[in-house]
């Protein structure tokens, strides 16, 4: 997706103030309410932020490298559950196979974890849609990091 100038700058103010809230932006963007936000975050910048578990906007991995570029060494904190942050832990790196669902609970019970086979489905959507995970479609879903593990500090939440 191609963003315009004015998209690139409002992304560059959703990386350096995240998390945020609606109504600080729109204090920065100069908007009449927090609905303009919204409907504007939807229709230009959908693929580059999601809503933490306190509804705050945060930009996705994805956002913040096109924004700081390739090179960064920015470390960017994403909150996670506790089951996300051990399959943060185990999952294919993102150099490597994507794995499926089973493959992760396999994975995730080698390290002593013994989640349901749908609470690790739930699990893996979470990181997907926050971008820290990538669905790659096969036979069946396959998933594994979208960004190295050393470019994340992962903070666990209480579930």
């Amino acid at each position: 997706m191609t963003l315009s100038e004015e998209a690139r700058e409002r992304l560059a103010d959703i990386v350096a103030h995240q998390p945020t809230k609606n109504g600080e932006l729109q204090d920065l963007w100069d908007m009449d309410s927090g609905s303009e936000v919204h409907q504007y975050l939807e229709s230009e910048l959908k693929e580059y932020y999601y809503r933490n578990e306190n509804s705050l906007i945060c930009a996705t991995p994805e956002a913040t490298t096109l924004i700081d570029g390739e090179d960064s060494d920015r470390v960017q904190t994403m909150t996670v559950t506790p089951l996300q942050s051990v399959i943060v832990e185990v999952i294919a790196g993102p150099d490597d196979d994507s794995q499926s669902v089973v493959s992760v609970l396999h994975a995730l019970r080698a390290a002593g974890e013994d989640p349901e086979v749908g609470e690790v489905r739930s699990a893996l959507r979470g990181l997907a849609d926050k971008g820290l995970v990538e669905t790659i479609q096969r036979t069946v879903p396959t998933f594994r990091l979208a960004v190295a593990r050393e470019d994340v500090d992962v903070e666990v939440t209480e579930s």
